[in-house]
C-alpha cells in the first residue's frame, strides 16, 4: 500500500523534504514496508517558484488548510511556522481529519502540545516532531523511546545553532556581537529579526519538548527561565578562556527536590569537555541516565538536509505503522512542572566588574559580595589604569542565585561602577 503526503510549506525544509523523497523513494518505501512513499499535494505561497523538483504530476493547494481534507493524503506534514495561524489550524484539522502529522515546528508544540497530542491520541494517529529539535539529531526518538528504561535525571545542550556560530566566531576573531550577528544574517545563520534566536526564545521551545520527554511533563513554555546572548562581550570570552572555559548559550532541564528546572541562558563550559568543543551551527545534547549515562548526541542542528533527514524519519515511521503518545506518555498521564525560581538556584559564577581604578574599588566589591555569604574562588585585574575604568573579573564558590544578583545590585549603585555587572552562571559538572 502507498502512504500518501501532503506538504504545507515549501521552503528550504519543504524543498529539502520534496528532494528526499524524490531521489530515494524506492529505498525508503522499502524500509517503510509499503509500495511508495508518494507526495500527492502540496501549498505553499508562492506557485511560481523554482525549486529544484518537478512538481507537474503534484496537485497544488493554494489554501494549506485544504490538504487535512483531502482523501487522497494519509499524512500531513506542515513547515509552515508559527505557534498560531494556519499552522495551529492546519494540524489541529488534520489530527480531527483522521489524518497523521509530521511538523518541525517547536513553537507550536511548546505552546499547544498537549492540546494537540490529545487530539491525536483520540484520532489514533500520529503526531511525529523530530526535526523541532536539533534538526538531524534524533534526540525526540532517544528520550521517547530509545532511553526509555532509564530514569533521566538531566539533560542540557546547545540547542540553537545561530547562537553557537555567534559565540564562536566572537571567539575566534574577537568581534562584537552585533559585528558577528550582521556577517551571520548574512550567510543565512540569523533571520532578519534574530530576536527569539539570540534572546532564547527558540532555545526555550526546544527545551520544554525535551523535558516533556525526559520528564514525563507537559511542555510549559512559562515554566522556562531564559535569557539569551545579547550582552556577551569580547571580554567576557577572553577572560572565559583564560580561566579555562568558553560561553556557551545552554537549554538546561534537570529533577530537584523543588520539581524539574527549566533555564535557558550563557553558561561558562569546562573547555575540552564535549559541549564546550561544539563549534559554529553545530548543536549537541548531552543526557544524563542513571547507569548508562551520559549520552552525548550532536550534529547538524539546522539547514536543508539535516532537518529534510528528519521530517523523512518521521514520514517513515508513521508509514511503519509507529503510531504512540507524542511525548512518550498519553496526555492524561503527563504533570504539570513546578518553575523552579532562579532566586533559589545555587551554582557557581562568573562575574565581571567595569570600575574606576582607584584605590577602595576593589575592597569595597569584595565586601558588598561577603555581606551575602558569596566566596571568591578566583579573580583576574588586568593592568592599572589610575583614574580610568578597569575590569575586575571574578569566579565564585556556589552561592544562591539571589544572594549573588543582592550583591551585584548593591555593587552597581556605586558611582565607581561604570557598567551593569556581567553574571554568568557555571556549568562545571
Amino acid at each position: 500500500m502507498t502512504i500518501r503526503v501532503g506538504i504545507a510549506g515549501l521552503g528550504t525544509v519543504g524543498g529539502g523534504v520534496l528532494k528526499v523523497l524524490a531521489a530515494d523513494a524506492a529505498h525508503l518505501a522499502a524500509r517503510a514496508g509499503r509500495k511508495d512513499v508518494k507526495v500527492v499535494a502540496v501549498s505553499a505561497r508562492d506557485k511560481a517558484k523554482n525549486r529544484g523538483v518537478d512538481l507537474t504530476s503534484i496537485a497544488w493547494e493554494d489554501n494549506p488548510i485544504a490538504l487535512a481534507s483531502r482523501s487522497d493524503v494519509d499524512v500531513v506534514v506542515e513547515l509552515v511556522g508559527g505557534s498560531e495561524g494556519t499552522a495551529r489550524e492546519l494540524v489541529s484539522t488534520a489530527l480531527s481529519n483522521g489524518k497523521h502529522v509530521v511538523t518541525a515546528n517547536k513553537a507550536l508544540l511548546a505552546y499547544h502540545g498537549p492540546e494537540l497530542a490529545a487530539m491525536a491520541e483520540k484520532a489514533n494517529v500520529a503526531l511525529k516532531f523530530e526535526a523541532a529539535v536539533c534538526g538531524g539529531i534524533p534526540i525526540v526518538k532517544a528520550l521517547r523511546e530509545g532511553l526509555i528504561a532509564y530514569e533521566i535525571s538531566s539533560l542540557r545542550g546547545i540547542l540553537n545553532g545561530t547562537c553557537n556560530y555567534i559565540l564562536t566566531e566572537m571567539e575566534a576573531t574577537g568581534r562584537a556581537f552585533n559585528e558577528v550577528l550582521g556577517e551571520a544574517q548574512r550567510l543565512g545563520y540569523a533571520e532578519a529579526d534574530p530576536t527569539l534566536d539570540v534572546g532564547g526564545g527558540d532555545t526555550a521551545h526546544k527545551l520544554a519538548l525535551l523535558a516533556s520527554l525526559a520528564f514525563g511533563t507537559l511542555p510549559d513554555i512559562d515554566a522556562v527561565d531564559v535569557s539569551g546572548i545579547q550582552n556577551i562581550s569580547p571580554a567576557d570570552i577572553a577572560f572565559a578562556a583564560e580561566f579555562g572555559y568558553r560561553i556557551k548559550l545552554l537549554g538546561i532541564a534537570k529533577r530537584t527536590s523543588d520539581g524539574i528546572e527549566q533555564r535557558v541562558h550563557p553558561a561558562m563550559v569546562r573547555a575540552r569537555t564535549p559541549l564546550a568543543a561544539v563549534e559554529s551551527s553545530f548543536n549537541a545534547v548531552e543526557v544524563k541516565a542513571g547507569e548508562a549515562g551520559p549520552f552525548l548526541f550532536q550534529g547538524r542542528g539546522a539547514g536543508e538536509g539535516p532537518t529534510a533527514s528528519a521530517v523523512v524519519a518521521d514520514i517513515v515511521d508513521v508509514a511503519r505503522g509507529a503510531v504512540s503518545p507524542a511525548f512518550g506518555r498519553p496526555v492524561a498521564e503527563l504533570k504539570k512542572p513546578e518553575k523552579v525560581m532562579r532566586e533559589g538556584r545555587i551554582s557557581a559564577y562568573y562575574l565581571r566588574f567595569q570600575v574606576l581604578d582607584v584605590p577602595g574599588v576593589m575592597a569595597s566589591v569584595s565586601q558588598h559580595l561577603a555581606d551575602e555569604g558569596v566566596s571568591i574562588d578566583s579573580m583576574l585585574q588586568r593592568g592599572r589604569s589610575p583614574g580610568e575604568a578597569v575590569s575586575i573579573v571574578m569566579l565564585t564558590h556556589e552561592a544562591p542565585h539571589i544572594a549573588v544578583e543582592r550583591a551585584l545590585k548593591a555593587i552597581a549603585a556605586s558611582d565607581k561602577v561604570f557598567e551593569t555587572p556581567c553574571m554568568i552562571p557555571m556549568e562545571t559538572a
